[in-house]
């Protein structure tokens, strides 16, 4: 009797993966947003491996040997394609890896926009960081994910990836991209109505991340950091005189970020530092949280 257990329950071991995965497209993505967007469409169709672990900075993070690994075999890659550091870094080296593994470019259609971190210190026409500022210029926000009108264009991404990938499944792919979008389009006309009464439109953020979010929803985001840096003595000064006049109680910021020059704003107003994380992969309730800490903070 013991052998035969031993017996069955490396059969059920062995077989396991060919029960459950064996027809199943394997995806890898890098960050958690896009993870999201794709186990919502793929379903039960898919397997998705996600490269940067919660509290992992996509600027720094490297991808491990048994991440490696699993790229080797993977079917299909989603890119953010909006300029991450670590797609930069990676990518080439990725795909050389894995020759027959599919790419799909979730920023195809976005307009990119200019990150921020260059503005406050060009407002009252002040030199700011000097060389950093004029290495900064003309950088593009690679946060798309944090617009629910992008949101929409990155789902039909996804959705037609998979559909090249699995097109035996197309119909599948397309009806729960369909509801999936149908959520987002009503995120996006949740945030509205949070956010339609707020008289002061501006909120300081440390890491620039929420440009897209702020130009969805007629917000003005002042950024701590450039260029991945913190800021100098000269412009943490600024901000503090810019936080006060625009009487800012609340300095957002990044879990994967430090969160030293933000406090020391915040103290300097007699405010507090709250967090709002742009890589959460629990996509609409991150959002909509986001979305009503701002309510609360900058009336």
């Amino acid at each position: 009797m013991f052998k035969k257990t031993i017996i069955i329950i490396f059969i059920i071991i062995f077989l396991q993966p060919y029960a459950y995965g064996k027809d199943r497209l394997k995806i890898v993505t890098s960050i958690a947003p896009l993870a999201y967007f794709i186990e919502n469409i793929g379903g039960d169709r898919v397997d998705v491996t996600t490269l940067i672990p919660p509290g992992g900075n996509p600027h720094t993070y490297e991808p491990t040997l048994r991440q490696m690994n699993t790229l080797s075999n993977a079917d299909l890659y989603v890119k953010a394609g909006s300029g991450i550091e670590f797609e930069i870094i990676w990518m080439k080296k990725m795909e050389d890896l894995n020759k027959n593994m599919s790419l799909c470019d979730a920023s195809e259609g976005i307009s990119l926009i200019e990150t921020d971190g260059h503005e406050a210190d060009n407002e009252h026409g002040e030199k700011g960081e000097h060389e950093d500022e004029h290495h900064h210029h003309g950088r593009r926000d690679p946060h798309i994910w944090l617009s629910p009108v992008n949101a929409v264009i990155i789902a039909e991404n996804i959705k037609d990836s998979l559909s090249g990938a699995d097109p035996e499944n197309s119909e599948y792919y397309h009806k729960n991209a369909s509801l999936l979008i149908d959520k987002l389009e009503s995120l996006k006309n949740n945030i509205t109505a949070m956010l339609g009464e707020i008289s002061n439109r501006k909120f300081f953020t440390f890491h620039p991340a929420w440009g897209y979010f702020a130009e969805d929803f007629n917000l003005e985001q002042i950024p701590v950091e450039l260029s991945g840096k913190e800021p100098t003595p000269e412009r943490l000064g600024r901000l503090i005189k810019k936080a006060r006049e625009e009487n800012v109680k609340v300095i957002f910021s990044s879990p994967q970020f430090s969160k030293k020059s933000a406090e020391v704003i915040a103290r300097e107003i007699n405010g507090k530092v709250v967090f709002i994380d742009p890589m959460s992969e629990d996509y609409i309730n991150n959002l909509e949280y986001t979305a009503q800490l701002l309510q609360e903070n900058m009336r």
